[in-house]
């Protein structure tokens, strides 16, 4: 019964040329976590196939270590921040300001996740905190998809690389989906 009827819109944005050390500004670097920052969601596309002729930067076929890698440097980044933002937030704590003590203990649960190696979406979160945990911005925070990319024979069931990459989004808490692409 609304007057204006406005759809629903989701944008991909692809951002490719993410490498080891893209946290400290290998190859696009800090313009990819930029672009990261921007987004709400991330799908990480993995290769769940072997094709000879489609070279891998590291030259193995691995989508467990690809995913991983990526999250590493998610992490490094995020730590990074945490970092700077504790330091900036300490004089406004010693004056008593109540919304920088809340960033404060928000920022050092993040920090302490990504110290475990776990990503910071891995933090439980208590309702009231919900909306200032999402102005922290935190890349690893966000919710994730891995589309795992696999080879046109397996596109209805997925392959045992899919599998293996179901398991580990499972155990993150997070889904996948398979895709002949």
């Amino acid at each position: 019964g609304s007057k204006q009827i406005i759809p629903t819109r989701m944008i991909f944005v692809d951002i490719a040329g993410l490498v080891r050390g893209a946290s400290k500004g290998e190859g696009l670097g800090n313009q990819f976590l930029a672009n990261i920052r921007e987004c709400d969601a991330i799908a990480h596309v993995v290769r769940c196939f072997i094709d000879d002729d489609v070279t891998h930067v590291e030259g193995r076929v691995d989508p467990l270590a690809d995913a991983e890698t990526i999250e590493t440097e998610l992490m490094l980044a995020d730590i990074e921040s945490i970092e700077r933002r504790l330091n900036g937030l300490a004089r406004k704590i010693k004056g008593g300001d109540k919304d920088a003590m809340d960033q404060d203990r928000l920022l050092r649960a993040a920090f302490e996740a990504l110290e475990a190696g776990k990503p910071a979406r891995t933090v439980k979160i208590a309702d009231d905190d919900r909306r200032a945990w999402g102005l922290l911005q935190l890349l690893t925070a966000k919710p994730v998809l891995f589309v795992c990319n696999v080879e046109e024979a397996s596109a209805g069931s997925g392959n045992a690389l899919s599998a293996r990459v179901a398991t580990m989004a499972a155990a993150q808490g997070a889904a996948s989906v398979v895709i002949s692409a």
